[in-house]
């Protein structure tokens, strides 16, 4: 099957740690390469954000990486990139004419709009991830979202074109009902997780306090990084490792923040932010930890406790989203409400002080990411959605 891809703003290439660099980014990666090693066709299509990219890049893992010359070859903020989706479109419709693939996936909802202006003569089937919602965005940070005003109405347009949309989570089908869509046109397939770079053994960063907590993500304060400096006084001998954003943290506001809260709090000696982390080094940093804290205020999905999952780390975890899937609460972790600071240390307390527990947890965790969220599975399961929308739309053609 030839499989094309689309992610406008959320490369394959691209460094994590960014301002709109995270899970979307590693998901595109993981989910193409996974859909190759099952015998598939699969060209990635994501802006070009830099001058002197080549057009086309064949990855290691099989992949091609597709560069669209839509806005200015330069970093653009995602939510300043709908009106280069014209110019994004127009550029799929060509390429597609040449080589017309048989299923495309979109990744977030300009993407989607882009993939269903581009596929509205060929008759192509689209299927569609949103990984976020504006609907759900709006809900949460009201007058500081700087989503474009059309969002949610594209959304709902999006939604209403495509053949199928691949929901990451049960709270998710839910809010996509409440925009107007219908059940029976929306489809489960979660995230995954690099079993083989995220497992149980294998090195193991340093560290001076007696417990250790560690929370990754980008420096935004959806991630609730501030909730935890504030719990940190309840959760004694305790470091708390926050990782993402720049390399150089000096200049990051929110990292200057963050700082500044934790010495208001009286913790400033046991918070270190230690910014982007390499790939490759994020097992180590996990399995240093005791506990990984993922305590957005709303999270889409969120991968960050796969991971600490799979390495074998319990978790701590905002019931929020896609978390509350993921995340068994008493069983592979503890779920907490969100934006309370005060709960969340108590558990993070209780769970520090309970090694046997968290050892529990932590085994559980491996257990259950095997059984579900390997990338394999994850490919095969959204496989079988591309078998299905190839299907429905050959007949609808015939008919």
């Amino acid at each position: 099957m030839r499989i094309a891809m689309v992610s406008e703003h959320a490369s394959p290439l691209a460094a994590l740690g960014g301002a709109d660099a995270g899970g979307q980014n590693v998901h595109v990666a993981a989910l193409a390469a996974a859909l190759v090693l099952r015998g598939h066709e699969v060209a990635v299509y994501t802006r070009r954000d830099a001058r002197g990219l080549p057009r086309r890049v064949a990855t290691p893992d099989g992949y091609e990486v597709v560069h669209v010359p839509a806005g200015p070859a330069k970093q653009v903020p995602k939510d300043e990139l709908l009106p280069h989706m014209t110019d994004f479109s127009k550029f799929l419709m060509r390429d597609w004419q040449v080589q017309r693939p048989d299923v495309v996936h979109s990744h977030f909802w300009m993407s989607g709009l882009a993939s269903v202006l581009a596929v509205r003569r060929d008759h192509i089937p689209v299927v569609h991830t949103y990984h976020a919602l504006g609907t759900v965005k709006r809900r949460h940070q009201g007058a500081q979202d700087t989503s474009p005003a059309d969002r949610i109405t594209m959304e709902r347009l999006v939604g209403h074109e495509v053949h199928t949309v691949a929901a990451t989570c049960d709270d998710e089908v839910d809010e996509l009902i409440a925009m107007g869509l219908k059940r029976n046109k929306i489809t489960i397939v979660p995230c995954g997780v690099d079993t083989k770079l995220f497992a149980p053994i294998g090195p193991v960063a340093g560290r001076a306090a007696p417990h250790r907590i560690v929370s990754v993500g980008r420096l935004v304060p959806r991630k609730g990084f501030e909730d935890l400096i504030a719990a940190l006084p309840l959760v004694p001998d305790t470091e708390l490792v926050i990782a993402g954003g720049a390399r150089d943290l000096k200049n990051d506001p929110e990292a200057q923040r963050l700082l500044a809260c934790a010495e208001a709090c009286g913790v400033s000696d046991r918070v270190h932010l230690i910014g982007q982390v390499a790939r490759a080094d994020m097992p180590a940093l996990l399995r240093s930890a005791d506990v990984v804290a993922c305590v957005p205020w709303y999270e889409p999905f969120g991968i960050v406790p796969l991971e600490a999952m799979a390495c074998g780390v319990p978790v701590v975890a905002s019931a929020v989203g896609g978390l509350t899937d993921t995340v068994v609460n008493g069983v592979t972790g503890v779920l907490t409400p969100p934006r309370d600071p005060r709960n969340l240390g108590r558990a993070l307390r209780r769970l520090l002080a309970d090694r046997s527990r968290g050892m529990a947890y932590g085994m559980a965790g491996q257990d259950r990411v095997q059984a579900r969220y390997t990338w394999d599975e994850v490919a095969a399961r959204t496989e079988l959605v591309y078998q299905r929308v190839g299907a429905s739309d050959g007949l609808a053609v015939a008919r």
